[in-house]
């Protein structure tokens, strides 16, 4: 069985920057140049990324899982911001000019909505409307049925004793 190796800290942060660095080189090349595991290559290469997400607080992770302070503070900071200036703060970022777009749009929709407690009376108020227009229109039916009814009948009528009178 062979021995666990010990790295020094010196060595994985070459053997991490090698690997950032090796342009076309496959992962496993670089663990055969440094004569190591490709599995610890690669379990030093997630503990760094996963230290770099939490040290970025906000950068560097997906559109989506940025809260609504975050979002906030971005469309702030990038307000007036054009063209190259505009894209070179979101690559900074991990960003693209179309999600700050959406997330402006996502506010403004959100400010236009007012609040709950006011569209819920408003829906209210909506409903009430709505049963006072249908039993007039329920009872404006039912009059005009028997206006029709009566026309009917005089018609009836007419040609009954118009009949006789001749």
């Amino acid at each position: 069985m062979k021995a666990k190796q010990t790295y020094s800290v010196e060595f994985k942060e070459q053997a991490l920057s090698k690997v950032l660095q090796r342009g076309s080189r496959t992962v496993a090349s670089v663990a055969d140049e440094l004569n190591m595991n490709l599995l610890t290559l690669r379990k030093w290469m997630r503990g760094s990324a996963a230290a770099n997400r939490s040290l970025g607080s906000g950068h560097a992770k997906r559109p989506e899982d940025w809260s609504l302070k975050e979002r906030l503070l971005a469309l702030q900071e990038s307000h007036g911001l054009v063209d190259e200036a505009l894209n070179a703060w979101c690559r900074e970022r991990g960003l693209f000019a179309h999600h700050l777009a959406q997330w402006r749009v996502d506010f403004c929709a959100v400010v236009g909505t007012g609040s709950r407690r006011e569209n819920a009376q408003e829906v209210r108020d909506l409903k009430q409307a709505n049963v006072q227009l249908q039993r007039e229109l329920n009872r404006k039916e039912k009059a005009l049925a028997e206006a029709a009814a009566l026309l009917v009948l005089q018609k009836k009528y007419r040609a009954l004793f118009e009949g006789e009178a001749e």
